[in-house]
């Protein structure tokens, strides 16, 4: 079980978008929030992809950006295979998760998952680092992400930034 708080800190703001373009724009246009590195994960990206314990390939274009300490990130669905896509289906752009940090990735996941939180969707990056995204929406009013980045891991350069 892991040490209380569960949640030791925000890292991260995930929105969903419908043109990443349009998003990274209107950010940067009427707050100044850049500049954003851009990528695109999919199959070739990300392994081990699952949504609700189920193997299923995504495909997604990201664009991430701090707002002091906290990483903003937009993301605008390139399929309908994602929880992403479901959300910008069902709720249209907004609000998808919050990122938290834990001590434990693998221990979070199973002490939720005891206490009837599951798994929504999940995956390994081809850098090595872990993202699970739990069904806290029911006890936090919101989906919570956690991540676990391995010894040594990094971003890889972007595909393109904006502005």
């Amino acid at each position: 079980m892991p040490e209380k708080p569960v949640f030791t800190g925000v890292m991260q703001v995930g929105l969903v978008v419908k043109d990443l373009n349009e998003a990274m724009k209107r950010y940067w246009e009427i707050y100044g929030i850049g500049p954003w590195m851009i990528y695109t994960y999919g199959p070739d990206k990300v392994k081990d992809m699952t949504v609700r314990n189920k193997r299923v390939e995504f495909v997604m274009k990201v664009a991430f950006a701090f707002i002091g300490n906290i990483q903003w990130e937009l993301i605008q669905p390139l399929d309908d295979n994602s929880i992403y896509a479901e959300y910008l289906k069902k709720h249209g752009e907004g609000l998808h998760h919050v990122a938290c940090a834990v001590g434990n990735h693998n221990e979070t996941v199973a002490y939720l998952q005891d206490k009837g939180i599951g798994v929504l969707q999940s995956g390994t990056t081809t850098e090595g680092s872990t993202f699970t995204y739990l069904d806290t929406q029911e006890t936090m009013s919101c989906i919570t992400e956690i991540f676990d980045v391995s010894e040594g891991g990094s971003f890889p350069p972007p595909e393109g930034t904006y502005p």
